[in-house]
């Protein structure tokens, strides 16, 4: 814990630092914000406005030209960080450990994890890997009813983990954990922290905003274990009573007024060796703060929206003598491509048939990602570059196809796809067999024959004119010689056609290649591909003038494909 003399050297540091950068006496409201931006002193608020009031009179007294000069004697670095020209914060910032690091993610497993949950497990799993500390995945699972927990995303989280490169080192399952939770509500209630509450919502509702107690809230402690117990054995029926934190009634936040942590739920809990073993079940803020506590948590990073969680259950910290873990609070992202789709609703969605499951490739899953080709290295940068600012972000998934596409650029091999396709008959043209790089930087090649007829997409035959010279790829060049139906003649195979008449360069494929369908985030697209394609399963390739690829499945009826990115 600071001592007065330590906080008084922040202040002077902070108030120092602005006098400088201003060249004027800071204002104290200033200099607050920046002490108070350390969880460990929020506690302290009225003790620290005084000390800030006293130094700030110090350095009043102090000649103008002497501030420097102080600050660079006791805070050098905060007279190189106004002399830095900083570029934008990107990246994780550096910990300052007072000893070993433990974190956690606490997913509730009501369905797989999707981009946002990544940010939470990899930035988590980074920092333990950086500071050789502990990272554990705790399920939030105590929910049997509104939030019910799916039984296969247990595994699907650890799989997603695994995949990321963060690994735990240790796996909890709340809701194998209920006596420990019962334990410590039993011990607050003998403390006179926590009361049973028999109030409707309503009422209740009614005397919290109102700054009033529950009249149930000064029971005697044997009478409130005594209804404890009556809940734990399920006498009480859902909503009659429920278990109570007693905090401040005249918080200014009525969030935070005597808070609920246990609640009647006579749902059974999926996992069968739980199924209806409770009825009593801790809300999040109650068991996430036991869990913290008995798991020795010491490092929390947690959405800034959540900071009335962290005040919440310091009341349980402080009934109990715990010692609350270090915060850190990032903002909001919002991925533009998915908009506000939350697990809930992409489940009912997914019931619906509106998507075809968890993995669909317009759904925000990692299984969705993982199943398109975008590899665990670019998404794993991608979130760490997103560093740990509380400003809420809006962005797209431009970025992350650019770390992936420098990733997969190089190994992936080029076929051609011919989506939408039309039959272009070509007079004059000799079957052959068609060689074409089967990638940029490699000197193998493939082999596609062809006849006298193949297949163009139809978006290039909208713009054909009769009479129009291109090139067919790295096949021969050709006259359009009709439109409907689609016919050319074979004019030669020389290279400066493209460079002397700008001639357009299109694709096409054989008729006889692959029926090939691509699931993409825009829809489907349906056509033919090469036949190499095939030896291509659970790889990335590039469509050529499509897209990027990864092949799902082949079998006897054809490809099918999931995009990537262009």
């Amino acid at each position: 814990m600071l001592t007065t003399d330590d906080i008084k050297l922040l202040i002077k540091k902070y108030a120092l630092q602005n006098a400088v950068k201003y060249n004027k006496l800071p204002q104290a409201g200033a200099v607050m914000g920046k002490v108070m931006a350390a969880p460990e002193l929020r506690s302290r608020a009225k003790e620290i406005n005084m000390l800030v009031d006293d130094v700030l009179s110090e350095i009043n007294k102090m000649p103008q030209e002497s501030w420097e000069k102080e600050l660079n004697s006791i805070a050098p670095e905060l007279i190189a960080e106004l002399k830095e020209k900083k570029e934008p914060d990107k990246g994780l910032p550096p910990l300052e450990l007072k000893g070993a690091l433990v974190m956690r993610f606490a997913p509730n497993p009501n369905g797989p994890p999707t981009i946002g949950s990544a940010r939470g497990i990899v930035v988590n799993s980074e920092y333990t890997k950086k500071y050789h500390g502990k990272l554990i995945i705790r399920f939030d699972d105590t929910d049997p009813a509104t939030k019910r927990p799916m039984l296969e995303a247990y595994d699907w989280y650890l799989d997603d983990c695994e995949w990321l490169g963060a690994k735990p080192d240790e796996v909890i399952i709340a809701s194998d954990r209920i006596a420990k939770y019962y334990e410590v509500a039993e011990q607050l209630i003998k403390k006179g922290g926590a009361y049973v509450c028999f109030c409707e919502q309503e009422e209740f509702k009614a005397l919290k905003d109102a700054k009033k107690a529950c009249p149930h809230r000064e029971e005697a402690a044997e009478k409130n274990l005594g209804f404890w117990k009556k809940m734990l054995s399920g006498e009480y029926e859902e909503q009659e009573a429920v278990l109570r934190i007693k905090t401040d009634i005249t918080h200014k936040d009525p969030a935070i007024r005597d808070w609920v942590a246990f609640r009647i739920i006579r749902t059974p809990h999926p996992r069968p060796q739980v199924g209806d073993k409770y009825v009593a079940w801790p809300l999040l803020d109650f068991e996430g703060a036991v869990e913290d506590h008995l798991l020795g948590t010491t490092l929390i990073i947690r959405g800034k929206d959540l900071t009335d969680s962290e005040t919440r259950q310091r009341y349980v910290y402080k009934y109990m003598g715990w010692t609350y873990p270090e915060t850190m609070h990032w903002g909001r992202v919002q991925i533009h491509e998915f908009g506000k789709l939350s697990t809930s609703g992409l489940k009912k969605a997914i019931a619906e048939g509106t998507y075809t499951g968890w993995d669909d490739p317009r759904v925000p899953t990692i299984r969705a990602l993982r199943r398109r080709g975008i590899r665990a290295e670019a998404l794993r940068k991608f979130m760490i570059d997103l560093g740990l600012g509380e400003t809420d972000i809006s962005l797209s998934l431009d970025t992350l196809y650019a770390e992936n596409r420098k990733l997969i650029d190089p190994i992936a091999n080029r076929y051609f796809f011919v989506w939408n396709p039309v039959e272009l008959e070509i007079e004059g043209a000799e079957p052959k067999v068609a060689k074409a790089p089967l990638h940029p930087a490699k000197k193998e090649l493939r082999e596609i024959p062809v006849g006298t007829k193949v297949l163009v997409c139809q978006s290039d035959v909208d713009i054909l004119k009769e009479g129009e010279r291109l090139r067919l790829k790295d096949l021969y060049n050709i006259e359009i010689t009709g439109i409907s139906p689609l016919r050319a003649k074979f004019i030669g195979t020389d290279m400066d056609l493209v460079k002397k008449e700008k001639a357009r360069i299109i694709h096409w494929a054989p008729p006889d290649g692959l029926k090939v369908r691509v699931l993409s985030p825009d829809g489907e697209y349906t056509g033919i591909g090469e036949r190499g394609i095939e030896k291509e399963l659970d790889k990335v390739v590039q469509f050529e003038r499509f897209g990027f690829v990864r092949i799902d499945s082949v079998s006897d009826v054809g490809v099918v494909a999931y995009f990537t990115h262009k």
